[in-house]
């Protein structure tokens, strides 16, 4: 193996890579790779069969479904909202256009627990929203999917805006130039080099939706069977002092998102190799 294909014997691009490499790694050890040990090995005390009965539960069970389906449909809707927000955002010059880019960040400031309660209260049936849905969104089904899209918004607009900007309009009046109309314009020019953008965000809004406790716990209404998240299995099996249950809920939600991030890396390094080459 040649020297300049080492890692570690490349010549580094800024001065203080070792510094800086060591105190990354120093971080991720800690912070993340640490925490994420013990509690594989807080799970690994307990045998298969204490393991399995802890995460096959049916009341568990019913929270993997009940999570991931509205993960997945809160996923589907931030994908379309969220473009539409990078389509505004970068595309068009309006009053009071720098405050809705602001307000894009407001759930990665405020606190989950905080947009919960408020979106609970706008939404109650006889709420300033609520009234006049003509259907139940705070404490059903429903307000777990608006409070996952709240939570997860960020992720789409700000993977897709800087794309669309480093794409420009130009790109668009020269297909409308060569007779593609707006739908064309759209299908063939502007959305396969939006797709790896929005394929990363919509799934980096999915594992966050996998994972979201404050705000669906405040207006889901947490009935069993019915509006229960694996978030809170593990948050009620800590209240029952049933540590290695919660440890092993926990476990299984780590995996999947483990996984999803794995299958993210790979569909990036492989499917669209072809836009880091400038094709």
């Amino acid at each position: 193996m040649s020297r300049s294909t080492l890692f570690f014997l490349q010549t580094p691009l800024l001065p203080g890579f070792g510094l800086s490499f060591g105190v990354s790694v120093l971080y991720l050890s800690l912070v993340i790779l640490l925490p994420l040990s013990a509690l594989l090995l807080y799970v690994s005390d307990m045998t298969w069969a204490q393991y399995w009965f802890a995460i096959s539960d049916p009341r568990v069970v019913q929270t993997y479904k009940v999570t991931i389906s509205a993960a997945f449909f809160s996923t589907l809707a931030v994908l379309v909202i969220g473009l539409l927000l990078a389509w505004i955002i970068t595309r068009y010059d309006f009053p009071g256009r720098r405050i809705v880019d602001a307000l894009i960040d407001l759930p990665f400031a405020l606190p989950t627990s905080v947009a919960g309660l408020t979106l609970a209260t706008l939404l109650v049936p006889n709420g300033w929203i609520g009234q006049w849905l003509g259907f139940k969104v705070a404490y059903a089904y429903a307000g777990i999917i608006v409070a996952m899209v709240f939570t997860s918004i960020p992720f789409v607009v700000r993977t897709v805006q800087p794309v669309l900007q480093d794409l420009g309009a130009e790109y668009e009046e020269a297909a409308r130039t060569l007779g593609a109309n707006r739908l064309q314009t759209f299908r063939h020019v502007v959305l396969p080099t939006l797709t790896p953008a929005l394929v990363t965000g919509g799934s980096q809004a999915f594992i966050r939706s996998l994972g979201e406790f404050g705000a669906v716990i405040m207006i889901a209404g947490n009935i069993p069977y019915k509006t229960e998240v694996s978030s809170l299995m593990i948050f009620v099996r800590l209240q029952e002092f049933n540590y290695p249950a919660a440890a092993a809920i926990a476990s299984v939600i780590l995996m999947a998102s483990l996984t999803l991030l794995f299958i993210l890396q790979v569909v990036q390094g492989r499917l669209f190799a072809w836009q880091r080459q400038g094709r």
